[in-house]
């Protein structure tokens, strides 16, 4: 492992860099904060591909794309003179001595559970008016869901075992199903969002995070369907004339092979 010497000279390497961009290149010349914003999602999301795929050599590529982003975004700051990287930095780390007492203070916490909840508490000693506020609006549903309730749980509002959650799902199911048979289409769609944020619920208490286990769901579908169009070529037939029968059965090749 690279001391923290040479660590803090690779940093002061790529904000040299970021200074020689700024100056000399026309296009990191005309990048504004929001002209990057949708740049940095795009990156967040490969940093969360090459973590589903454990490929550390392209987490380590897209940690650099993402670092590059932060500090884009300071000098930018320091531009405006509203903030610089030193600001960035001693703001984050100020936020994690005050939301660790149990490291930097007197106040004990036993396990991560007990860190949950203090760690809301402080957040709402902070100057948050409510304990849902730091749930970003633009997030996407599933992500949404999840934070919502890991936030309304660091306050006490929760169930007490996960068999209760999931006799929530089964209760959320018999609903969704009375609206399909009642064919009634907006209180489907309502019951139906129902049957996912408990599904959400009964994930988080298992222990398991929802968003990654559909992602590795779609990942392995995507192999699986890729299968069956490549078997397709092989026979000189395009997908769209393969039956059914000859689908499902290259399907279940797909799945023998991984």
């Amino acid at each position: 492992m690279k001391n923290r010497e040479a660590q803090l000279k690779a940093f002061g390497r790529l904000l040299d860099i970021m200074d020689d961009l700024r100056e000399k290149c026309p296009w990191d010349r005309k990048q504004t904060l929001q002209s990057l914003r949708q740049l940095t999602i795009e990156e967040t999301y490969e940093l969360g591909d090459a973590i589903l795929d454990n490929d550390l050599e392209e987490v380590k590529k897209e940690l650099g794309d993402i670092l590059l982003h932060i500090v884009f975004y300071a000098k930018i700051g320091s531009e405006k003179n509203a903030f610089d990287i030193a600001d960035v930095t001693n703001a984050i780390c100020e936020k994690l001595i005050t939301r660790h007492p149990h490291i930097y203070g007197d106040v004990k916490a036993d396990n991560e559970e007990e860190v949950k909840k203090n760690w809301e508490k402080i957040k709402l000693k902070e100057g948050n008016k409510n304990v849902l506020q730091g749930v970003p609006k633009s997030l996407p549903a599933l992500v949404k869901a999840t934070r919502i309730q890991e936030k309304v749980a660091g306050v006490g509002f929760d169930w007490e075992n996960p068999e209760e959650v999931f006799e929530k799902v089964q209760e959320e199911l018999a609903e969704f199903q009375e609206e399909i048979t009642a064919e009634n289409t907006l209180a489907m769609e309502a019951e139906f969002g129902d049957v996912l944020f408990s599904l959400i619920n009964y994930a988080r208490f298992l222990k398991i995070n929802p968003e990654n286990a559909l992602e590795q769901t779609n990942k392995k579908f995507i192999k699986r369907f890729t299968y069956i169009e490549t078997k397709a070529k092989e026979l000189n037939k395009s997908i769209t004339t393969l039956s059914i029968a000859e689908m499902n059965a290259f399907w279940e090749e797909a799945k023998n092979k991984q």
